[in-house]
This record gives structure tokens, sequence and C-alpha cells, in this order.
């Protein structure tokens, strides 16, 4: 017998008879696990539920979903909105954190927080990759939470969908004692307190159904990439659907199991070949210009000069050089005049002076 199956049942309940048994049966199911994990990780720092294999973090989705951590995600394997965003959170925040994986197995639970926790997984996607693995059931507001991931992958045996907004009222008669309970309501708020008992009641609260199921099906819609109108059918009007038909009908995106999946995200990228933009230049000004604009020097490269563009160069340095040896010529015979004057006069000098 599950530890929660065991203290639930050893203790005296304050409550609805279906609400007790449905807490009995959250705790039975406890021990059993969703999808099959035949590893352990380790559990990531600063989180309650998450564990890390490889750089995947696996965060639970399982059991009922409520928005606080309370009596049933403590002892009855039901899961908090407010626990599961903290957690998504720090996996996002972690540095060596590569994907996440949110691991779900729920029928579903409150309304409240779930719209919240599903923009947060939806933005998430943008800065890692957030798979949702279904191994049993993915139901109503689970699936919102699910849709909201990058990727969906179900097991064959899985189930999907439930997508739409329930309330229930107990309608219940006079008491026995013969005791009557009285509600007065303020004028200005009739709609305060409806009478379930009266078609009118149920039609109004229909309303307010109508509209929640209206937002469902809007962010399942955008979260999927589908037009609104399409969700409705692909769920099957609020029924469920097995394996292959959810993937089929566009509820997943394919068929996997956990084990699987965690060794697939847990690979390294493919080092994607790195691209260069070359950039020509046909002149040393030309260089400096690239090389002053930032231009990385490994990708210039020196224009290939035509044939004629060689002749033209051999041409111009010939004449170049017959142009240099003219000029040095002309530089050594100025020289030697200068030193010829030079003598004459140092000897006239000389012959004044009688030497």
């Amino acid at each position: 017998m599950p530890r929660a199956l065991e203290l639930a049942a050893s203790q005296p309940w304050l409550m609805l008879p279906d609400a007790l048994d449905n807490l009995l049966t959250i705790a039975d199911r406890m021990g059993d696990p969703g999808a099959l994990e035949s590893k352990t990780g380790i559990r990531l720092e600063n989180s309650r539920t998450v564990s890390v294999r490889n750089g995947v973090a696996i965060i639970p989705v399982v059991g009922p979903v409520f928005r606080y951590a309370n009596l049933f995600t403590e002892i009855s394997g039901a899961t908090s909105t407010q626990v599961l965003a903290t957690d998504l959170q720090s996996a996002l925040d972690d540095p060596n954190i590569k994907s996440i994986i949110l691991n779900i197995d729920s029928p579903g639970g409150v309304a409240a927080g779930i719209n919240e926790l599903a923009d947060q997984i939806h933005a998430g996607r943008a800065r890692k990759s957030i798979v949702a693995y279904v191994g049993g059931t993915g139901a109503s507001a689970a699936y919102w939470l699910a849709s909201a991931a990058s990727e969906i992958v179900i097991d064959e045996t899985a189930l999907l969908g439930s997508i739409g907004v329930v309330v229930e009222a107990v309608v219940e008669g006079e008491a026995s004692s013969g005791r009557k309970r009285y509600q007065i309501v303020s004028r200005n708020a009739p709609n305060k307190r409806l009478d379930m008992a009266t078609e009118e009641g149920r039609a109004k609260v229909g309303e307010t159904v109508d509209a929640m199921g209206e937002v469902f099906v809007a962010k399942v819609a955008r979260n999927l990439g589908v037009a609104s109108d399409a969700v409705p059918a692909m769920g099957d009007f609020g029924g469920l659907r097995v394996g292959a038909a959810a993937v089929e009908s566009g509820l997943a995106h394919r068929l996997g199991s956990l084990e699987g999946l965690i060794t697939e995200l847990a690979k390294p990228a493919a080092t994607q070949p790195r691209t260069f933009t070359m950039t020509t230049v046909n002149s040393t000004a030309q260089l400096r210009e690239a090389l002053a604009a930032g231009t990385d020097p490994n990708t210039i490269e020196i224009a290939q000069a035509s044939q004629s563009e060689l002749e033209t160069a051999r041409t111009q340095a010939s004449t170049q050089a017959v142009t240099a040896g003219r000029l040095i010529y002309e530089i050594d015979a100025l020289g030697m005049k200068r030193v010829i004057n030079g003598v004459d006069q140092l000897a006239a000098e000389r012959s004044a002076l009688g030497l």
C-alpha cells in the first residue's frame, strides 16, 4: 500500500464522501509511474521536484493540478502550479541545463493558475527547448500546459485532449431537521447567488464556462500554431485521443518514450560549419580601407590579375627600370663633374699661392 494511501486511510476525515473517494484514489496511484524512466537523475539546485540527467531537466506534472501547494500536493501525488512555475524558472536560469522535459501524467485540475503557467512555458521555449512528454494522461488543464511546450511527444497508449471547461454543482434538499437556509443578496448583484436548480441559473453559469472555454481554445491554438476553429475537432470536441490518433489529429507531434527523449535531448548539438563572406581587394589602398573597417583579415583575398594586366605591369616596370638607370647615370655624371671642378679649383688656388 502506498504511504500516502496508508496515511489517508488511517485518519478521520470531515469531507464529502465523493471528495474523500477522489483523494483515496489519488493516493492509491502515487506509486504508479506514468512514464518509465530507467535511470535516476540528480536534484536540480533551488527546485522542489526537478531531476537532471546529462543537461536535461525533467519536471514531473503528475496527478490533479492545484494552484497552491496543499494537502493534496503533499501526500496525494498532486501538482501545484506555484511549485511548477518556480521549478521551471530554476531550470531556465541554470546555465548547465540545455533542455527541459515536462513529464506529464495528469487528468487536469483547477483552472486558476493554468493560463499563467502555460504562458511562462510558451515564453520559456524561446530560451531553451521545452518538450512535453505524456506517458499516461494529458487531459484538460494538463493538455493546456503540454500545448505550450516546443513539442509534444506521446506514448502509444497515452491519452490526450479533454479540451474544455467543467463546473459541477451539488444541489441539496432541505435538511432533515427542518431547518432552512436563506441568503439575501443586494439588488445590484442578482447573479451573485445563482440558483443552480433553475434553468436560468444554469444558463448564467454556462456563460462563464463558455468564456473560459474560449480562452482555453484560443491559447491552445496559439501554442500549436493552428486556427482556433480547428481546435475542437482536433480534440474530438472535448474527448480524448490515444497515441497515434492524437498525433494524426495534431494534438501531439510524434510518438516516443521518455528514455528515448532524454537520450535524444542529451546529445550534443551538431557543429555547424562556419561560413565566411570573402572581401576582394585590388590594391593596397583597398586593403587598408578593408582593415580600417574592421574586416577579418582571414576573409580578405587579393584579386588575381589578368594576363593583360600582368603584361602592362611588366612593361611599366621595365620602363621604370630604364628611367631609374638613366637617373642613376645622370646623378653619377653630375657628381663626377662636381669632383673635377673641385680639383681644378683647388689647383688654381695652389698656383696663386705659389705652391
